[in-house]
């Protein structure tokens, strides 16, 4: 409790006098140091927090440092962001980054950019709640005699609470503080299993060498195999790209920056500290491993349970409950953000409320608020149906589809940016459409097409290929389109 009545005081603090830019982009104030370290909360969500360390010696994938080579990837990504993306989005002096497909392409493209950003954001916040959720309800709030609707109820509640008035401008804070709880939680337990296996903090990535934990790179690694080199490192680039540089959750924090130079300097900071917070997350991953041989318990089933089972019932009780807090304040860090980024997305890109002159301030204020309110129960009934279905082969592959959605945004904005020629606007929503169901038979059969090759998260680039070249059919040569110059 003494937790969440610190956000509800930043929350306080912050939210008094804030207006509708205050909510949607901080009032381009916010510092550039501290939107930085609060995306790396945003970033590493509550699944993150308890899969990256499961992953390290996945049964039957001993997956050691491999992930570190998609982070690498994602330092190109962000580079990416910041010398192609941000500029333009500045320059335009956009409060929603799908203005830009507006300018560029027209109406039509403007609204199905929103639309995609609606519909996975959606499902990937409720999803990330939704495990989270399933963690609390059975070690803290279950044996407390609360039910599971109650522990998503009050979850749902609490973000709402801390962010319906000051939107960004308070997230900029809240998120810095939930960043820091997650990594103190996980540098306690790093401590404790050090002091435990008796072996001191220098000593730790020999140890992990020791216990075959440490290779980071897999370059003779097979298609077939997770671990490639090749695709580990082009599915960070494309993850960046599309999961931060064209999701409207994580770019709000940039453009509330106070201007391009400062977005830009959070971009490369982020990215630096980013690089070494994974590698902390798997030396955990790893020492959580030699602990558990080391007291002869035996690994679960399910590696994401690796990291919570240890905590809560073999580690010191301070590290059970840093545990909590810090899956907490990941699982929070990453929904108070995609709460607020829905809301503006709807408000601004699908109501274009902004743009309403027959309603006062008071009535946008209001109409807000609703909106705020709206999304904050379609997060909670998302998340009570995926209790129902509680299937995790069928929540798990809604999940996975709501990953196809970034694919459209990919091919949009390349286009946009690569290319002067001029689309059909009204023509865009068919290619869009059927740029995901082809990448989903092409990737059914991928195995069988093409000697063996997998996807995986490259299918992002696949979707974004076709919806690309969709573009290119209903588009024509145009000398003075409406191209935005990086």
């Amino acid at each position: 409790m003494t937790y969440f009545l610190v956000l509800i005081i930043i929350s306080f603090i912050t939210g008094r006098s804030s207006t509708r830019e205050d909510f949607y982009i901080g009032g381009k104030n916010s510092p550039w140091l501290l939107v930085a370290v609060g995306m790396i909360g945003a970033s590493l969500s509550g699944v993150t927090f308890i899969s990256i360390p499961g992953v390290v010696g996945k049964s039957g994938i001993n997956q050691s440092f491999s992930y570190m080579q998609m982070v690498m990837g994602y330092l190109v990504g962000y580079v990416i962001i910041a010398r192609v993306l941000m500029p333009v989005y500045y320059k335009m002096n956009l409060t929603s980054i799908y203005g830009y497909l507006e300018e560029r392409f027209g109406a039509y493209s403007y609204k199905i950019g929103a639309g995609y950003f609606l519909l996975s954001r959606t499902i990937g916040a409720s999803f990330r709640l939704y495990l989270v959720a399933i963690v609390l309800d059975a070690f803290v709030l279950g044996p407390m005699g609360f039910e599971f609707w109650h522990t998503v109820a009050m979850t749902i509640l609490l973000i709402w609470v801390y962010t319906f008035k000051g939107g960004i401008k308070t997230i900029v804070w809240t998120d810095t503080l939930q960043t820091v709880s997650m990594l103190v939680a996980v540098i306690l337990t790093i401590f404790s299993i050090a002091e435990a296996l008796n072996v001191g903090l220098f000593s730790i990535p020999s140890l992990i060498a020791e216990h075959g934990y440490g290779q980071w790179f897999f370059f003779e690694a097979g298609w077939a195999d997770p671990n490639n080199f090749i695709k580990q490192f082009s599915s960070g680039v494309l993850i960046a790209l599309v999961m931060t540089g064209l999701d409207q959750d994580m770019m709000q924090k940039n453009l509330s920056c106070r201007n391009l130079k400062e977005a830009q300097k959070n971009m490369y900071t982020f990215s630096v500290v980013l690089f070494f917070v994974n590698i902390l997350f798997l030396s955990l991953g790893a020492l959580l491993y030699i602990y558990a041989g080391s007291i002869g318990v035996e690994i679960p089933d399910k590696t994401d349970q690796l990291f919570p089972m240890l905590a809560l019932n073999h580690l010191p009780g301070i590290i059970g409950l840093s545990f909590i807090v810090g899956l907490i304040a990941a699982a929070y860090s990453s929904a108070d953000s995609a709460l607020t980024a829905l809301t503006t997305s709807f408000s601004v890109d699908i109501l274009e409320l902004e743009r309403d002159e027959l309603k006062t301030r008071k009535q946008k204020d209001q109409m807000s608020i609703r909106i705020h309110i709206g999304f904050s129960i379609l997060l909670f009934l998302t998340i009570l149906l995926f209790d129902v279905i509680n299937n995790e082969a069928v929540i798990n592959n809604l999940f996975e589809w709501a990953g196809y959605t970034y694919g459209p945004l990919l091919g949009l904005f390349s286009f946009g940016l690569l290319t002067h020629r001029k689309v059909l606007d009204k023509r865009v929503l068919p290619v869009v459409l059927l740029a995901p169901v082809l990448s989903y038979f092409i990737n059914v059969f991928s195995e069988e097409l093409f000697w063996g090759f997998q996807f995986g998260f490259l299918i992002v680039a696949l979707n974004g290929l076709l919806t690309f070249v969709g573009l290119w059919m209903i588009s024509s040569p145009q000398i003075h389109t409406k191209h935005i110059e990086v």
